[in-house]
């Protein structure tokens, strides 16, 4: 082997494929029984018979373990909306919006608790850090585009980065949660109104 050839990548250990998984089982498990936020690191390393030096150097926080459970889930999702933008790419952007706003919610629906995990930042900034995870920026880029895309179509100047994040601002935990189990609208009522308000062509 001469020094230009590179060194290929070392699987992981065997012990921290063990420890991986044994940490996801627990904190799925203390996550459904309890609620992301009602669980600690520290009840996740004791559940999954980890030290928590063990724990915390394969995920910093709740956020990072969320993450780590949901993002099969993501890439899924992100795989729908490819699927559905492709399906649908002579319709309006203002319909190709909704469709995309209607698979988001249908996610957020069935993996309600990973994503409060994944939106509970422990930082002094916690929307800016809420807005800057993957899920939420990759959903903002594909927004911006479509909102760009309808200014052209509609011959309107609406700010597109600034609407997409209104947007996800209605789409995040807190508004959602207030919006569904408060107020009491069903995830269907809840696309409508938004797109009464961000969509003029529906």
């Amino acid at each position: 082997m001469n020094g230009s050839e590179t060194t290929p990548t070392r699987p992981e250990r065997r012990d921290a494929t063990e420890n991986r998984q044994r940490i996801l089982s627990a904190a799925l498990r203390l996550f459904e029984q309890n609620g992301v936020e009602h669980v600690s690191m520290n009840q996740i390393a004791s559940e999954a018979q980890v030290g928590s030096g063990t724990l915390y150097r394969r995920y910093r926080n709740k956020v990072e373990l969320c993450l780590d459970l949901i993002k099969d889930n993501i890439v899924l999702l992100f795989d729908d909306i490819e699927i559905y933008l492709k399906q649908n790419q002579f319709n309006l952007p203002s319909q190709r919006l909704k469709g995309i706003l209607s698979l988001f919610i249908r996610f957020r629906e069935k993996k309600a608790q990973l994503l409060t995990g994944v939106e509970e930042y422990s930082s002094t900034n916690q929307l800016r850090s809420r807005m800057e995870s993957p899920i939420f920026k990759e959903l903002h880029q594909l927004l911006v585009e479509l909102l760009d895309e309808m200014n052209v179509t509609e011959q309107s100047n609406f700010n597109s980065v600034f609407r997409a994040d209104m947007l996800l601002m209605a789409l995040s935990r807190d508004s959602y949660s207030f919006q569904r189990d408060v107020r009491g609208y069903a995830p269907e009522m809840i696309l409508e109104q938004l797109c009464s308000l961000f969509i003029l062509n529906k």
